[in-house]
């Protein structure tokens, strides 16, 4: 039993690879730093969490964000999770956020993740992040975007740009027949103060197949690059088998480091990137097929094609 005094609640972001995690995360760190609630940060990839945990940190103290990288906190990283979050320093009016990676079985992360952790904490609770655009549109992994959802007590809808009020209605249906416990809503409606008083959802839940949750990934060293263009290049080489890639380094005279990704959906995004990666730039990717030697060639024809176009 927990302690009648418990205050320090813990939140799980779940949600399939693009969906929106990582924009909710710092939305959820802004509002409640705006209302005087000390969030502490931990972010779990399977290559190179730090890129956004730097993010992160502009934000709140580095102190206060921690990244766990290289292993999958759902499975052999749930130990070092439980003991990254028991170290905690005990708050006034604390909350931790746990981003947990794209690819994580959510419902065996929860059952894992409430067993051993200090009196202080309330039971942990998830919410979903759910891309309404490209939702059961991910063919083989269809079953492990809606097995995300099981046991999460909050279920916000992304993407919802240019989407038909049809579709919202349709995935809203088969959203609440995978979760019928659960409180759906959109980024404007989410009201940040209700999230510590959500209570967790307790049912049996059925095992998911472990090599559908857990996918290769690999990154490299990425150069300079000379323009934007060499960005779109590299997205472009990289096969859609591979469903994330995620870059930092410096483009063209910049003196600032630029950060890009591409979703599951084919979308590219780039962005400037506050501050210098501590790992140095990098070149990721998670999905089936990543290796290292396709990430090289995939920048060394993005240099080719840069040198053609002055030519």
């Amino acid at each position: 039993m927990h302690a009648a005094n418990t205050t320090e609640s813990i939140v799980t972001i779940v949600g399939f690879l693009g969906a929106g995690k990582t924009t909710l995360l710092r939305h959820l760190v802004e509002s409640f730093l705006e209302k005087r609630w000390d969030p502490y940060v931990i972010l779990n990839d399977y290559m190179n969490a730090d890129l956004d945990a730097q993010q992160i940190s502009v934000d709140i103290m580095p102190r206060s964000v921690k990244a766990l990288t290289g292993s999958c906190i759902c499975c052999d990283g749930i130990g070092e999770l439980r003991d990254c979050v028991n170290s905690i320093p005990a708050r006034r009016r604390g909350i931790t956020l746990i981003e947990a990676n794209g690819t994580s079985d959510a419902c065996t992360l929860m059952g894992f993740l409430g067993v051993g952790l200090e009196e202080r904490f309330m039971p942990p609770v998830q919410v979903s992040v759910v891309d309404v655009k490209n939702w059961q549109k991910r063919g083989f992994h269809n079953e492990l975007e809606a097995e995300q959802l099981k046991v999460s007590s909050l279920i916000l809808f992304t993407h919802l740009e240019g989407v038909s009020k049809e579709r919202v209605a349709q995935v809203d249906t088969e959203v609440r027949k995978v979760n019928p416990l659960a409180s759906i809503v959109t980024k404007a409606e989410l009201d940040v103060l209700l999230i510590p008083k959500l209570k967790p959802i307790e049912k049996a839940i059925t095992s998911l197949d472990h090599n559908k949750a857990h996918w290769s990934s690999c990154s490299i060293d990425l150069p300079d690059l000379p323009n934007v263009g060499c960005i779109n290049d590299i997205c472009d080489s990289i096969p859609r088998t591979i469903l994330r890639i995620k870059g930092c380094t410096r483009v063209g005279h910049d003196e600032g480091y630029t950060y890009f990704e591409r979703c599951p959906d084919g979308q590219v995004y780039i962005r400037p990137y506050v501050g210098s990666p501590r790992t140095g730039p990098k070149l990721l990717t998670v999905g089936p097929g990543s290796e290292p030697i396709l990430l090289h060639e995939a920048v060394a024809r993005s240099l080719e094609i840069a040198e053609s176009r002055l030519g």
